[in-house]
């Protein structure tokens, strides 16, 4: 990736979430007229709630993003306005911790992006926003625990692919009552298709976002979900992003129709949504994009227990194959150069019992073709074999792999094997790809069983299929991973009767995934 955000423009962006002295402490929380006679700022500026993410042992990024108009731009004045902003220990904030002043400014939308630091680990905190006289709801986070903690356990959530117009995010209301310490979402947070008057809700706006006006719109309208912005503000979040974030199938810099989408014109489009996707997500400053660039893939520690690596399938990738043969091009690259080794370093040197990967797209083999013969999604890691098989060799050698994946609106959990193209071969790890939390909406489950129950003999390292809305839920411990699949009756209603679809368990030091 070329032309890095500097390090001293890194500094300016983050610098309004130092914490203030004593004398500037102060006068925090008084009354709206003793900080001066600035022009008040129209009613609901947040509107849009607060989120926090990315928890290190002494770290976490707070958010929120002025929008008194969230619809229509913001709503804001073209001027720099100052939040004040409270980190405590307690819900009623009689333990403050950590406080200050944020700069919300209107090239980034005036959100607000505090990376916090010196926390003690594995600790809940509350924190909330104030500016001209208004308080923002209060937000429940918590940090990572301590670097070398080996014991213990931690309770993920996986999310993907919430269409608006499919469906309400009601699986949201229950993934709040299974409170978890984190939530992964693997991509898709926005669709980037135009309005559609038969869709359970309609997108804002009259077509397709390309400009960052119109992505910053679709993100406001996808933030006011109230289960959406309830989850929010209970646990930290740790995002990545897909196509429909941009442009469905992009890959790199070439979007899905090139013919209909020059690539200058492409590039501005990159850029605003890059842009718009970091000003909407608790992210640090290092994904500040610069252009049509934005560093997304790192990595998180969660004591001894577990490394999660974020990887970006997206961005540079090279084009998709069109046939079997180009699906097996060793040239064809899913992750670049520079993030393959990045992760494969990550794998190797890893002290931790568990190695999670969050992948955007399935890796484990989907056959489509009933019989013999081979039928892949080229879009998925099965278009790019040779780098994902150059994995699966290295995860004989790493403990505990498993990959959180998203994009296919359907659960399919899988034993990852070491070579599909032989039935025999040792099973080298796990997969989970989380249904969709509302992308597909209510499926035809008789439908869906119709078409891929056929498939299954062709694909035996499937453990689990199925297309209801919902998400995974996994409580991590040093013996095991127990993974449930929440599914909800309906994305239709703005409510939604919650269950357990399935419960499954990863055994460490035994690579694969049984149904219990």
């Amino acid at each position: 990736m070329t032309g890095a955000v500097s390090p001293d423009r890194r500094r300016f962006l983050t610098a309004g979430a130092a914490v203030l002295g004593a004398a500037a402490s102060a006068q925090l929380w008084l009354p709206a007229t003793a900080h001066g006679a600035e022009t008040p700022l129209p009613d609901g500026v947040f509107s849009l709630g607060v989120a926090s993410g990315d928890p290190l042992p002494d770290g976490i990024v707070l958010w929120t993003r002025l929008a008194p108009d969230p619809l229509n731009g913001g709503g804001m004045p073209d001027r720099v306005v100052p939040v004040e902003w409270q980190l405590a220990e307690d819900s009623r904030f009689r333990k403050l911790v950590r406080r200050g002043t944020a700069q919300a400014r209107p090239e980034y939308g005036h959100s607000v992006h505090v990376d916090v630091r010196g926390l003690r680990p594995d600790r809940t905190y509350w924190y909330r926003f104030r500016t001209s006289g208004q308080l923002s709801p209060a937000g429940r986070t918590r940090t990572a625990p301590h670097p070398y903690s080996s014991g213990g356990s931690l309770r993920v959530a996986l999310a993907s692919c919430q269409n608006w117009q499919h469906g309400y995010f009601t699986p949201y209301a229950d993934m709040l009552d299974q409170d978890p310490d984190v939530v992964v979402f693997v991509g898709d947070y926005i669709y980037e298709s135009t309005p559609s008057a038969t869709g359970v809700r309609r997108h804002e706006g009259t077509g397709e976002p390309f400009s960052l006006a119109q992505y910053r719109n679709r993100y406001a309208q996808y933030r006011t979900d109230a289960d959406l912005a309830a989850m929010h503000a209970n646990a930290p979040f740790v995002v990545s992003f897909d196509d429909h974030e941009v442009d469905n199938d992009f890959a790199g810099e070439i979007p899905q129709d090139p013919d209909k989408q020059p690539h200058d014109a492409f590039v501005a489009r990159l850029t605003a949504a890059y842009q718009a996707f970091y000003e909407h997500m608790p992210v640090r400053a290092s994904a500040v994009p610069n252009g049509p660039h934005i560093k997304m893939y790192r990595r998180l520690e969660f004591g001894r227990l577990a490394r999660l690596n974020v990887l970006d399938t997206r961005q540079y990738r090279s084009d998709q194959a069109t046939s079997q043969a180009g699906a097996q091009d060793p040239s064809l690259t899913m992750l670049g150069a520079r993030q393959k080794q990045w992760l494969l370093n990550g794998l190797q040197e890893s002290p931790a019992r568990w190695n999670l990967i969050a992948s955007q797209i399935m890796m484990a083999e989907t056959d489509l073709k009933v019989g013999e013969g081979k039928l892949w999604f080229y879009d998925a890691w099965d278009g790019y074999q040779a780098e994902r098989n150059r994995f699966l060799q290295e995860f004989k050698k790493v403990r505990n792999p498993v990959v959180l994946s998203g994009d296919r609106h359907l659960t399919m959990i899988s034993d990852l094997k070491e070579d599909y193209a032989d039935p025999d071969s040792a099973v080298v790890g796990a997969e989970f790809v989380g249904t969709s939390i509302s992308s597909n909406g209510d499926q035809d489950q008789a439908a869906f069983r119709r078409e891929w129950d056929p498939r299954r003999p062709d694909n035996p390292h499937w453990k689990l299929l199925d297309a209801h809305r919902g998400y995974h839920l996994f409580d991590v411990r040093r013996d095991g991973i127990d993974a449930q699949v929440r599914v909800v009756d309906t994305v239709r209603q703005p409510s939604a009767t919650p269950s357990t679809l399935a419960k499954l368990r990863v055994e460490a030091g035994r690579p694969g995934v049984e149904v219990v």
